[in-house]
């Protein structure tokens, strides 16, 4: 190759072409790929809690109170943990509340980089939503499986062991490989309950936004109720000391706790990747955004102390704690209840991850940095439905054969380093142009983005060193797949076509 065009080659690259906001908001408004905008601020605070509450309480909490072999736990000191990874969130989400009113667009975090930082940015941050909803949705889809086998269980229904496990899992299980069945002297494992319930919910967003919406909101109205119920039933069951010592691992194992969790607040910026199908997207953006947040941070911390009061912190590290609590204080019935709560909360964060994914590639194949395919609209739906069976099939794969630390933990870096150049993108677009209108304004700029992306980074230091390997691994794979593609085929250097 010349030295011409290696050296033009490298302009490309190492300029960060900044895609004007006009032109992001005249693209949206393509007939062929327009989406209904039916949803109003109720549907999208609802969209944030259902995308919010799931496997985080339901599941990860117990580890991040009991620690594991690796990492310390907070012990009671949880709250303080769901305190300081909710302030975290709300310092993140000030920032995604402003871009959200000012370029309400389906990109979410990816289109707002692009109009701040630059392509290559935006490239990054797209990849790594890619962890937040596709990976982190292969996460939520195992426990849900988990919470699923012990509802059946308690209805007298036994799934075998071989249909409900990872194959990782099962690699390390002699007796559990000795009785699955085999295909030319392979044997056959997998989670099949996982996989299933992705499939059906790929079926539905397929339909359609408004059914949805439904769907969302009646699951997320179970779930509350359920979180509610054993919080009262709890109670009666606390033991103040329990409390003591309150952080048995001191700071680090706060941290820790902080860091673990932070997949619990994982959704609340789903509400963005909306934004094209409401009604009032400059106005109901940042409610839906703010408003499940704080609602969220509330339920955590509530049930958080009242989980660590009703048992020894070092006895929580189990799959389903919330369930385990209950049969501890011997009430199995009520653990019946929490364990079908929890599979319909897992249901709805599964729905609005899924609801997502699809509409982050579809923004990026408007740019045409990933193939036109991904930004198809069903004719009659208005859905993005290539997209969104694209999707199903990934992460239902993902989910028959994963297994939910290791990818709870790539999620969490994945989506700690988006909203960290979201904070920063904020600074950016004040100073490039500080008069453009913003219906919704981060108070403090530049100290409270700065303090976000602070916090960012602080949580991402609580991670395992093996989760920033992996990131590692993953970034450069994506800059491969950026080079080999995106690079030539970006619309904002070859123009519309």
């Amino acid at each position: 190759m010349s030295p011409r065009p290696v050296s033009r080659f490298l302009e490309r690259l190492l300029t960060f072409r900044v895609k004007p906001i006009e032109q992001a908001l005249a693209e949206r408004e393509a007939p062929s790929t327009q989406l209904k905008r039916v949803l109003g601020p109720v549907d999208l605070v609802m969209l944030g809690v259902g995308g919010i509450v799931g496997a985080g309480i339901f599941a990860l909490v117990g580890t991040a109170a009991a620690g594991d072999a690796a990492r310390p736990g907070a012990g009671p000191a949880l709250v303080l943990s769901f305190l300081l990874t909710g302030a975290a969130c709300a310092l993140a989400g000030l920032c995604y509340a402003e871009f959200a009113s000012l370029a309400p667009i389906s990109g979410s975090a990816y289109t707002y980089a692009y109009t701040t930082l630059g392509e290559v940015v935006a490239w990054i941050i797209g990849w790594d939503l890619i962890l937040e909803y596709a990976v982190g949705n292969v996460a939520v889809a195992v426990s849900w499986s988990g919470y699923f086998c012990e509802l059946m269980r308690g209805f007298g229904i036994e799934i075998p062991r071989y249909l409900a496990t990872d194959l990782r899992t099962a690699l390390g299980d002699a007796e559990l490989l000795a009785a699955a069945p085999r295909v030319w002297g392979v044997p056959v494992v997998l989670n099949l309950p996982a996989a299933g319930i992705i499939a059906v919910l790929t079926a539905l967003l397929v339909l359609g936004i408004r059914e949805t919406a439904w769907f969302n909101a009646a699951m997320v109205a179970v779930k509350l109720a359920v979180l509610g119920f054993f919080v009262l039933l709890g109670l009666f069951y606390v033991k103040p000391e329990n409390w003591h010592p309150f952080a048995p691992n001191g700071w680090a194992g706060i941290q820790t706790g902080a860091a673990m969790v932070f997949f619990a607040y994982i959704g609340f910026d789903a509400v963005s990747t909306t934004a094209e199908e409401c009604r009032n997207p400059r106005r109901d953006l940042p409610i839906g955004i703010l408003g499940s947040l704080a609602a969220c941070t509330l339920i955590y911390v509530v049930v958080a102390a009242v989980l660590t009061g009703m048992v020894p912190w070092h006895e929580l590290g189990v799959a389903e704690p919330l369930a385990v609590a209950m049969r501890v204080v011997d009430q199995d019935w009520a653990a019946g209840i929490v364990a079908f709560g929890s599979v319909v909360a897992h249901t709805a964060v599964l729905l609005v991850f899924q609801l997502g994914q699809p509409r982050i590639l579809m923004a990026m194949s408007r740019d045409g940095l990933l193939p036109s395919f991904f930004g198809r609209v069903h004719r009659r739906l208005r859905t993005p439905h290539v997209a969104t069976v694209l999707t199903g099939l990934f992460v239902g794969t993902g989910a028959a054969l994963a297994s939910l630390e290791e990818m709870a933990d790539l999620c969490n870096i994945g989506t700690l380093m988006a909203f960290f150049l979201v904070c920063l993108g904020v600074i950016v677009l004040r100073q490039r142009e500080p008069h453009r209108p913003r219906p919704f304004r981060t108070p403090g700029v530049p100290w409270v983005p700065l303090l976000g992306a602070g916090a960012c980074y602080w949580l991402i230091l609580g991670l395992p060193d093996v989760a920033r390997v992996r990131f590692a691994l993953w970034l450069v794979a994506g800059l491969a797949l950026y080079l080999c593609y995106g690079l030539r085929r970006s619309r904002l250097v070859r123009g519309p076509v």
